[in-house]
């Protein structure tokens, strides 16, 4: 079988297709072309964090797989990731194993650039300024992809550690020919921005409805099984979308607070939720309506995305020779 480390998965997967192949896989999930189960987890308590298991099969990919991805909070800022996770590939034909590859960069890059193809789906067109909330891996992978679909002219970006914020602005201007800038606050990044990234482990809302522009389209990906990145009024006034509506409304490990407590507050039904992303790239389900419309995508992920990327990862390790071959 074939071994990729985290450096050589990171130069292989290429964001600009990862987001088309999103897409498509997207679509498949919402078409039930995908077995996606739900994923279930080991705890481990006295570290408030656990071991998911993602299996899934996406026969448009050609790519049957799961994912072993552990949440271990209290990493942050010890210098190991708060999400760590191996993936195992498998031959769809006959089961047997053809690949175990660093899932923790593959996790970094699909989350990023599947807020990426919701902003392609979702963000106005001239969306020119992007707050980013939170300062770890995923804002940087935000940063990145968001600035492959919308005409990105100024990055903010917020963090709990002003230093932090800091460190992350200047790395990430290094690396783009925009401004960014480091701001004191969630509300200062958020206001008059055309897109957010809510990337934290936060423990309240870091975005809430009065610090929001009109015409926003908001990404929010942070987990905290005792908190929430979306305020109730957000929420309740935005369009929002999902990458599935079973997994985001499913009971923990797999769903979201942000739904799931203003459902059971009865601030919305279920029936708020407006579209699956697949629904919104098959046409079957129509998106933004009109330029000041709030539009929300809140992501709990789901297998079929690291799927996608995992048979781009697959073609070019095996177009380019990259890897190692074992015998288990």
């Amino acid at each position: 079988m074939l071994v990729l480390t985290h450096a050589q998965v990171e130069t292989l997967l290429d964001v600009d297709a990862l987001i088309d192949a999103l897409a498509a896989a997207m679509a498949d999930l919402s078409a039930g072309r995908a077995s996606v189960p739900d994923r279930v987890a080991a705890l481990v308590p006295e570290q408030e964090g656990f071991l998911a298991a993602m299996p899934g099969f996406v026969p448009s990919s050609g790519v049957l797989m799961t994912k072993l991805v552990s949440l271990f909070p209290r990493n942050a800022g010890t210098g190991l990731p708060t999400h760590q996770a191996i993936i195992a590939a498998f031959d769809p034909h006959t089961g047997a194993p053809v690949a175990l590859l660093d899932g923790t960069a593959i996790t970094a890059i699909r989350t990023g650039a599947c807020s990426a193809l919701s902003a392609r789906l979702l963000a106005r067109e001239d969306a020119s300024v992007l707050a980013i909330l939170g300062t770890g891996v995923q804002a940087r992978s935000h940063a990145q992809a968001m600035c492959r679909v919308r005409p990105i002219r100024q990055i903010r970006i917020a963090g709990r550690d002003p230093a932090k914020a800091a460190l992350l602005a200047a790395e990430l201007s290094a690396a783009l020919d925009i401004a960014i800038e480091a701001v004191p606050s969630y509300r200062d990044a958020l206001n008059g921005a055309d897109i957010a990234c809510a990337t934290t482990h936060a423990a309240d809302p870091v975005v809430r409805r009065p610090w929001l522009t009109a015409g926003v389209h908001v990404t929010s990906v942070g987990y905290n099984r005792a908190g929430r990145e979306l305020d109730d009024a957000t929420v309740a006034e935005a369009l929002i979308c999902v990458e599935s509506r079973h997994a985001a409304l499913a009971p923990f490990p797999t769903g979201s607070n942000d739904l799931l407590i203003p459902i059971r507050d009865g601030v919305i039904t279920a029936d708020h939720v407006h579209a699956e992303l697949g629904e919104l790239v098959a046409g079957t389900k129509p998106g933004r309506s009109t330029p000041g419309q709030i539009t929300v995508y809140k992501s709990v992920g789901v297998a079929v995305q690291d799927a996608a990327a995992v048979a781009l990862v697959l073609a070019a390790a095996h177009q380019q020779d990259i890897g190692e071959q074992i015998t288990l």
